[in-house]
């Protein structure tokens, strides 16, 4: 049950947005630059970051939903989330992906978690100065979302197929409202 009122018809952060558009308006324009605005990483390769930082922090909202949407804008679809989810070394994407996915888990523990091993390491694999940037911020933003979701004890339905649904509206429409 949610700590403050919130519609029960509303699901994890769309609850909170409909709650404080004044601060959802921010939010989802932050959304907006970092997983769909221009840059050299796939929408398919930020939304696995988005998904595998929220599946580390146990956010089940933020998981089902960002994981049907990476899964929809990623060569290799659902197969490639879930082994990146399980284990980003097993995963079946290019080792630059693999090390800024080792970054984006460092960010969810501590920011001073990243060491200069890993970041010589993505560099090593062809990251740039703007990738690793846009990692670490997409990392942070989303340790945020999470704890905003899990914080306020939003509800995270428990049908995958609600998770798909958002999916397919996050992968066609994105995140601008």
């Amino acid at each position: 049950m949610p700590h403050i009122p919130l519609d029960p018809q509303l699901p994890g952060i769309t609850a909170l947005f409909a709650y404080r558009p004044e601060t959802a308006a921010p939010l989802g324009q932050l959304a907006q630059v970092l997983l769909r605005g221009p840059s050299t990483l796939t929408v398919g390769e930020r939304e696995l970051i988005a998904t595998v930082v929220s599946n580390g922090n146990e956010c089940r909202f933020c998981t089902g939903s960002h994981a049907a949407a990476a899964a929809e804008t990623i060569d290799g679809g659902r197969a490639v989330v879930d082994a990146a989810c399980g284990r980003v070394d097993d995963a079946p994407v290019p080792a630059k992906l693999k090390a800024l996915l080792r970054i984006a888990l460092a960010v969810r523990e501590t920011g001073r978690a990243v060491t200069e091993e890993l970041v010589a390491a993505a560099r090593a694999e062809g990251a740039t100065d703007t990738e690793l940037h846009d990692t670490v911020l997409i990392a942070a933003s989303f340790c945020l979302f999470n704890r905003y979701v899990d914080g306020l004890a939003t509800v995270a339905p428990d049908d995958q197929a609600v998770y798909d649904q958002i999916g397919k509206q996050l992968a066609a429409g994105g995140y601008a409202r």
